[in-house]
């Protein structure tokens, strides 16, 4: 991770994205009529849309001094539905007419912290002190996305490469923080990290013989051409480090059920405690796949309607890069999950089968 660690820091916007973001609020909004055809009673023309002007009133913000500026009215598809009252995000940029200012999104900070909030108070007054360190944990991965991932790769580092790195950071430092240092979290980091070199080996094969370029949608060609970054090697470092999150779940599970067969049953073999290990994980294995598969398909959605609509067979929609995309992470994930399984159970067959005691049960009320 020294190594890789990027000097330079981020790189510079560039002029795509140069136009101030400003948080503002409005103040008014005029209806007036479009310019293809009457306005309606209730603001929409003859093609479904408003248009008109809306004043917002502006903080204080870099070389803006603030103020009130009146805006068109934002239209088509996505475009923010404003009233008075709404807090927005206006853009100011130079033009040779002078400053333009638009609205281009709405603010949703309060509400994303009202969000936040419940989350934390669910996690704290559900799993007391494991909550919280679950929420040092979380802190820690966002922290390494952050500060290391995203800046190495956008350095020009190797996606992979970074994406090893990073992900091996977490699963070393915020497994332990989160479940407590012991032999039962020691055999679910080694089982993580020989899972995640089987899922990072099959993710890599996958993504060369079926030729993807991970260039799918608008996002990732913007990626691609305003930065220095292999777009099939972020791609199969996004299917790494997604990976990564279902693996520990299931490494930490079946090292926990082996260390409780072991402390329940002293005397059983370290056959009979992987054999015990395996029904459970096999039962664990049956629903996470559906877990793992409905999660990549819902989060992509409507790229995945858009595919299936534009193509004329079963072939053309399968064959897709898109959707080949969307394949290749799901069974990626689900030959390491598979994978994580026996590995984890075997490790803690042998290594859990003489050494867990009752003792090390965790005391009540602890967890």
């Amino acid at each position: 991770m020294v190594l890789l660690w990027p000097a330079g820091g981020l790189p510079e916007r560039t002029a795509t994205s140069a136009d101030e973001e400003l948080s503002g609020r409005v103040a008014a909004v005029r209806t007036v009529e479009c310019a293809g055809g009457p306005a309606t009673g209730d603001g929409a023309s003859a093609a479904d849309e408003s248009c008109g002007e809306v004043d917002v009133d502006l903080e204080a913000s870099g070389t803006d001094s603030g103020g009130r500026a009146t805006v068109p009215l934002p239209t088509g598809a996505g475009a923010p539905q404003v009233e008075p009252g709404d807090d927005v995000v206006v853009t100011r940029g130079a033009t040779p007419d002078g400053v333009v200012y638009a609205i281009v999104d709405q603010q949703r900070g309060t509400g994303m912290w009202v969000l936040v909030g419940a989350f934390v108070l669910a996690l704290v007054a559900f799993g007391r002190w494991r909550g919280v360190s679950s929420l040092v944990g979380l802190a820690v991965t966002f922290g390494v996305l952050g500060a290391f991932v995203v800046p190495a790769v956008l350095a020009g580092e190797s996606p992979l490469l970074v994406a090893i790195v990073g992900s091996t950071a977490v699963i070393v430092v915020v497994l332990p923080l989160t479940h407590g240092l012991s032999l039962t979290t020691v055999v679910a980091v080694l089982g993580t990290l020989l899972s995640f070199l089987v899922t990072g080996l099959v993710g890599a094969l996958s993504v060369s013989a079926l030729h993807l370029s991970g260039i799918t949608d608008d996002i990732a060609m913007s990626v691609a051409t305003r930065f220095d970054v292999q777009m099939s090697g972020l791609l199969l470092a996004g299917i790494v480090i997604g990976a990564v999150g279902v693996l520990d779940d299931v490494t930490v599970t079946q090292a926990s059920t082996v260390a409780e067969l072991a402390r329940a049953n002293p005397g059983y073999t370290a056959r009979q405690l992987f054999a015990g290990g395996q029904r459970v994980g096999r039962a664990h294995v049956a629903s996470v796949v559906n877990t793992i598969v409905l999660a990549y398909a819902g989060s992509s959605l409507p790229l995945i309607v858009l595919t299936v609509a534009d193509s004329a067979s079963l072939g053309g929609v399968v064959t897709d890069q898109f959707v080949a995309q969307e394949v290749v992470r799901s069974i990626v994930g689900t030959l390491g999950l598979v994978a994580a399984v026996p590995i984890t159970t075997a490790l803690a067959a042998v290594l859990l089968g003489g050494a867990v005691s009752r003792e090390e049960a965790p005391p009540a009320g602890s967890e």
